[in-house]
């Protein structure tokens, strides 16, 4: 399985507002359902302190014996992944009182266990209890608890079956079949609708690394987003961006917060852009195994996306016949407008949102082209309306190596 102890995450100052990770394995019992709504007016004022940050969370307390226990010792063969905070472990807990259960019984929960090598890592766990002690939404991947205790660091998670989206759009083993055209839009819809609510009024975060590996599939394929270890509250009052250190993944971030380190919900759009376009290709946004032209999906991809005969040459030949020629220059289309060059030229999530639901729906009607009215990109861009859900930052950029499940792989950006 590889050693647990990958590299240090560097972190900016204390977090304010939040994080989560990845993890996934390829059975198990799936309870997460839909997330608990809380109303607004019961969200905390930001915690500064770590003292605020437990004592707001909606989060469970668990001991280090009671998880010790519940992953049978932290056994090598209940490993699920392992990334830059530490390894992901396969446990059991009660479904009512959440102390741990035999193998096999009560929920399947997931253990980040946290590096105790990385002089980081606090912050990062900090965090993740900060956002997600507050966060709830559907599309959002549920965190249980907490551990903190001498010097362990835990995190515990809704155990998501299926996996990451990366694993089914590029691994080649038997048990990650390629998903189908139909799966793929949901996942991106599912994806889309945590991202709109994650920008929303109730919200006001930015995610900051949208990639595959952090999109997680429950039982059904319900999407999630997983590991907010970089997010960040969003602009407040009349500012237009937040200043940062530049932080993320290769491939994935936008090209204006590289090179200035403004920070906008737009940032995270165009990284949506750069996934949808992974799942219309199955190709990786980085990949060094290619021809040289080919490496950047981006680059390579976009002088194929608005043409009607060439963006069959962009297309996944493994789900070729599985769609129209007009929804795959309508996904295609959508992808254009997310990776524009121009962060005022994409488009808000919540007119992605509708523009993946009508996809969809076309999906439902047996690839028709049923009737779509209105381009729903062109809606008012000075809205920033989200769903009606509730709301409850801070390394560097990943240099793309693959995470199976437990968090980025993250080091400082090289050029």
């Amino acid at each position: 399985m590889g050693s647990c102890f990958s590299a240090r995450i560097k972190a900016e100052s204390p977090p304010r507002n939040g994080v989560n990770t990845k993890y996934a394995g390829k059975s198990g019992n799936d309870k997460s359902g839909s997330s608990s709504k809380v109303s607004s007016s019961t969200v905390p004022s930001t915690p500064r302190t770590q003292g605020e940050i437990l004592q707001s969370s909606n989060l469970k307390s668990f001991s280090f014996s009671e998880l010790k226990a519940a992953t049978r010792n932290f056994r090598p063969d209940s490993v699920l992944g392992e990334g830059g905070f530490g390894c992901v472990f396969k446990g059991w807990i009660d479904e009512h009182s959440l102390t741990a259960a035999k193998p096999g019984t009560g929920t399947v929960i997931a253990v980040k266990r946290l590096n105790q090598e990385s002089s980081q890592g606090h912050q990062e766990w900090l965090a993740e209890i900060n956002y997600l002690g507050q966060l709830y939404h559907p599309n959002l991947v549920k965190l249980i608890g907490y551990c903190l205790e001498d010097d362990h660091r835990l995190l515990v998670y809704e155990f998501m079956p299926k996996g990451s989206l990366e694993n089914h759009l590029f691994r080649r083993a038997s048990y990650f079949q390629p998903l189908s055209w139909n799966l793929r839009m949901k996942v991106a819809l599912d994806a889309a609708k945590g991202l709109e609510y994650l920008h929303s009024d109730k919200a006001k975060v930015i995610y900051r690394d949208f990639k595959a590996s952090n999109i997680l599939l429950d039982s059904n394929y319900r999407a999630k987003l997983s590991d907010f270890g970089l997010a960040k509250d969003g602009p407040t009052g009349s500012k237009s961006h937040v200043s940062t250190r530049i932080m993320g993944t290769y491939g994935y971030a936008a090209p204006e917060y590289m090179a200035t380190g403004h920070l906008t919900a737009r940032s995270d759009v165009y990284s949506f852009g750069v996934v949808l376009l992974e799942m219309l290709s199955g190709r990786r946004a980085i990949d060094k195994n290619r021809p040289s032209k080919e490496q950047n999906l981006v680059e390579w991809a976009r002088p194929y996306l608005s043409s009607k005969r060439r963006i069959f040459q962009v297309m996944d030949a493994r789900i070729q016949g599985q769609y129209s020629s007009s929804d795959a220059l309508k996904a295609a289309n959508l992808a254009i407008q997310c990776l524009s060059a121009e962060p005022k030229y994409r488009p808000h999530m919540e007119a992605v949102v509708k523009a993946l639901e009508q996809l969809n729906n076309s999906n439902d009607n047996d690839g028709s082209k049923g009737s779509h009215g209105e381009n729903p990109l062109r809606v008012n861009r000075s809205s920033s309306n989200g769903p009606k859900y509730h709301r409850k930052n801070v390394n560097e950029v990943s240099n793309g190596k693959p995470a199976s499940y437990a968090g980025p792989y993250i080091s400082p950006l090289r050029t």
